[in-house]
């Protein structure tokens, strides 16, 4: 995967970030979600890489970036550090400002990101996701049910690592072949990349502490820009699965115009990992929205 693609590992001070780079021209960072790696993006960072200089990252705590014990209040794993971790990143590699595309948690990364670093982020993609305060605030059975996970891995450590790390490739699998999409869609090399990094023990904590971050520390951030009126300053697009449960539960579109000044978006013919479920459209959706 990512055949032409430079490998590197940056030291922010915090984290050390493990990364890809290749291509040429402006600079694009793609931002991986639960439970996966850079890897995910092996399917779209080759075309975008024809016109853009893409950057694919492991987020602090996944794959092979550093992997901090977390904290009380969970802040080491809060949004707002991880997003810094992606914003010294690209300054190290002579990117002072960039777009970015993340999925899942990656999108929720560069929603704080586009909200704390607005002159750094120039467009921001999100893939298959609304608002992490949005969905705490509207939370019923449907999606309490679908996204089970959301409530299991914010309970006290280490009740969540326990259960998860004594099966971790059962587990694995049963998060990536849900929301809508079979586990048929994914390559045998990311695969194999996705169950080596998730059957390390600091990665299970890691993963945990980030779900526990966003149900504390990242929503008492959310809900201070939310009061002040502040919202995404750059254009946004909002992708979605068609036959997953953003499509099912929520007007994705409608949601993020409460969060952003610029929005547009649609569904795409996937459920929830629609990068490796639709990677030719997914990425032809990305360079319209880049080049626009």
């Amino acid at each position: 995967m990512f055949e032409g693609f430079e490998r590197l590992r940056v030291e922010t001070g915090e984290a050390a970030i493990n990364l890809v780079r290749g291509g040429s021209g402006p600079p694009v960072l793609l931002l991986h979600g639960y439970p996966q790696t850079h890897a995910m993006w092996h399917g779209v960072a080759p075309g975008l890489a024809e016109n853009y200089t893409v950057v694919a990252t492991d987020l602090r705590g996944y794959g092979d970036s550093s992997k901090p014990f977390g904290d009380e209040d969970h802040a080491t794993y809060s949004k707002r550090a991880m997003a810094a971790d992606q914003v010294k990143v690209m300054e190290s590699l002579g990117f002072p400002s960039f777009a970015v595309v993340g999925h899942d948690r990656g999108g929720r990364v560069g929603h704080r990101m586009a909200l704390d670093h607005p002159e750094r982020v120039t467009r921001l993609a999100v893939l298959d996701i609304v608002p992490t305060r949005h969905v705490y605030a509207t939370v019923g059975k449907d999606l309490a049910t679908a996204y089970y996970h959301w409530f299991f891995f914010i309970q006290p450590y280490d009740l969540p690592e326990t259960l998860i790390g004594a099966d971790p490739a059962y587990y694995l699998r049963k998060k990536l072949g849900g929301w809508g999409t079979s586990l048929d869609a994914f390559s045998p090399e990311s695969l194999a990349e996705y169950e080596r990094c998730f059957s390390d023990p600091a990665t299970i904590h890691a993963s945990c502490e980030d779900y526990r971050a966003a149900a504390s520390i990242d929503l008492v951030h959310d809900d201070a820009d939310y009061d002040e009126g502040r919202k995404v300053a750059c254009p946004l697009l909002a992708l979605w699965g068609g036959q997953g449960v953003m499509e099912r539960l929520y007007d994705v579109r409608e949601v993020w115009r409460g969060y952003a000044g610029d929005v547009r978006g649609k569904a795409l013919d996937a459920g929830h990992f629609l990068a490796e479920e639709r990677p030719e459209e997914t990425t032809q959706e990305l360079i319209d929205f880049l080049g626009d």
